[in-house]
């Protein structure tokens, strides 16, 4: 089959490679549409992948074409949206019901070949039926959902809260769109690319700006959430936090980024700062969640593009030129 590769760093190669074959408990999909997130370029740059090559693409969907011998819960021609984390499920974080930090931690396009191919290897059990009717290609918006979902989890949840998001890329509008099935009462955006402030715009921010003096406010924010990565966001973004509020890191950062902030004010306002890790216990929501309409694929999606394409994608990608790309390997 074919398969775009990362080979090194800032290396992508489109290559041939072995079909995938089940084990008892597996299932082969065909590969209907993956996303291009921003651990890809992570990816590429020679962070979170333990080695190298592997085949990317952690949020992708598609159709069943083969299963295991031991595999009943799919058939062959079920649409599938697919969970990337592999745990261990014996060691010390999964066994206390974290698996998301587990110690053996694998990920489907990450430590394992991903979405960005013709077909692709999951367990069965990580595998979330679509009902019929539904577009697949666009499904490969449920894995993202799922992480903004975990992201609530570890969020104090209270009717009229407020919110500060910064990003406007998909993750920041799925935690935005969430934020307003929270509950909230005010959630602005705060991104410097005028082209997803607008997006944001359309889906019904409260205030989408380019800098948070433009939505100041004098007893600060309930949450504030980083989607971004960047330290400076970051920085602006703890600052922003009123007393007895939560600051939420929940966009990657490189493995070596650093980012102050102030202890006697974390102190002093009794502030909150958390991390939300991947996956945990959310896919299903998210699927469920995003079937009920939950997000707007139209609006989340902007481009596709065809496996060989995977490398010019990644490009417009990094450049931040519209939102969420999709590969569509068939």
């Amino acid at each position: 089959m074919k398969a775009a590769m990362i080979t090194g760093i800032d290396r992508i190669e489109l290559t041939t490679i072995p079909d995938p074959t089940p084990r008892p408990r597996d299932v082969v999909i065909q590969v209907v549409a993956t996303g291009i997130c921003g651990t890809d370029l992570h990816i590429l740059e020679g962070e979170f992948a333990p080695s190298l090559p592997v085949v990317p693409g952690h949020e992708f969907a598609g159709r069943v074409v083969e299963i295991g011998a031991d595999v009943t819960e799919v058939a062959v021609g079920d649409a599938v949206a697919v969970d990337p984390s592999l745990y261990c499920f014996e060691c010390y974080y999964c066994q206390r019901g974290q698996a998301n930090l587990c110690e053996r931690w694998n990920a489907i396009g990450i430590t394992e070949p991903g979405g960005a191919a013709e077909f692709a290897r999951a367990p069965v059990g990580n595998c979330f039926k679509l009902p019929d009717g539904l577009d697949v290609a666009t499904a490969a918006l449920v894995e993202p959902l799922a992480c903004a979902v975990r992201g609530f989890d570890v969020l104090p949840l209270k009717l009229g809260t407020n919110y500060l998001i910064y990003g406007a890329g998909t993750m920041g509008l799925m935690m935005m769109e969430l934020a307003k099935r929270a509950g909230a009462i005010d959630v602005s955006v705060v991104d410097l690319n005028p082209a997803r402030l607008e997006t944001a715009r359309l889906l019904g921010c409260t205030a989408a700006v380019t800098s948070s003096a433009e939505v100041e406010r004098a007893r600060g924010w309930d949450v504030v959430i980083d989607c971004t990565g960047v330290p400076a966001a970051i920085e602006d973004g703890l600052r922003q936090v009123g007393r007895g509020g939560t600051f939420l890191q929940f966009g990657v950062s490189g493995e070596h980024a650093l980012a102050s902030f102030e202890p006697f004010k974390v102190y002093n306002r009794e502030i909150t700062i958390t991390g939300s890790m991947a996956i945990l216990n959310s896919f299903e929501r998210a699927r469920d969640l995003f079937v009920a309409g939950a997000i707007r694929p139209d609006v989340m999606i902007s481009e596709s593009f065809a496996l060989d394409e995977y490398a010019d994608a990644v490009k417009q990608f990094r450049a931040g030129v519209g939102r969420k790309l999709i590969i569509t390997p068939n």
